[in-house]
C-alpha cells in the first residue's frame, strides 16, 4: 500500500522535528481543493468549512449557496489539456474512485457534522461532487460540478 506521506527525521540543537513530506498525489489534491474553492466562490457560494476530518472520513469542502448547506467532495487529477479536452491515463476518471463504501462513509460524516455543529433540522443540504483536471505543464485547469449526488 502506498503510503500519503513520508517522515523525515531532522535533528537540530538536540531536539528531534518530525517533517511531513507531502507526495505529488496530495500536493494534486491540495491543488485541486483550491481550485474548487475558487470555482465555487466565483459561482457565489461561500465556503463555511474546508476538510471536516473525523476518523472514520473527511469532507472535502463545504458551501453555503442560496441557504442550501453543500458537502462537497474534490477529486483531482493531473492530466494533459487541450482544447476543452481533457486525456487521463488509461480513461480514469476522478470521480470513479468514489466507491458505495465511500458514500456510506461521507454519509456518516455528513450526518456527524449536521449533529457537531448544531445545524438545524429544517436546513436543506446535499452531497455534491467536483473534478478537477489539472495540466501542470500548461497552468489550466478544467472543472466539472456534478451537483445533488443521492448519498
Amino acid at each position: 500500500m502506498v503510503e500519503l506521506f513520508n517522515f523525515l527525521l531532522h535533528i537540530d540543537h538536540n531536539v528531534i522535528i518530525f517533517m511531513r513530506m507531502i507526495t505529488e498525489k496530495r500536493k494534486t489534491g491540495n491543488l485541486g481543493e483550491d481550485i474548487a474553492c475558487r470555482f465555487l466562490i466565483k459561482k457565489g457560494f461561500s465556503i463555511v468549512e474546508r476538510n471536516y476530518l473525523k476518523r472514520f472520513g473527511e469532507i472535502d469542502i463545504i458551501a453555503k449557496y442560496n441557504s442550501i448547506l453543500h458537502f462537497i467532495e474534490v477529486k483531482s487529477v493531473s492530466c494533459e489539456i487541450s482544447q476543452n479536452v481533457s486525456h487521463e491515463t488509461g480513461g480514469y476518471r476522478p470521480e470513479d474512485n468514489i466507491h458505495p463504501w465511500k458514500m456510506a462513509r461521507l454519509s456518516r460524516v455528513i450526518q456527524t457534522y449536521l449533529v457537531d455543529r448544531h445545524v438545524s433540522p429544517e436546513t436543506e443540504w446535499q452531497f455534491d461532487v467536483i473534478t478537477v483536471y489539472i495540466d501542470k505543464n500548461k497552468l489550466i485547469s478544467k472543472v466539472n460540478f456534478l451537483e445533488n449526488i443521492i448519498l
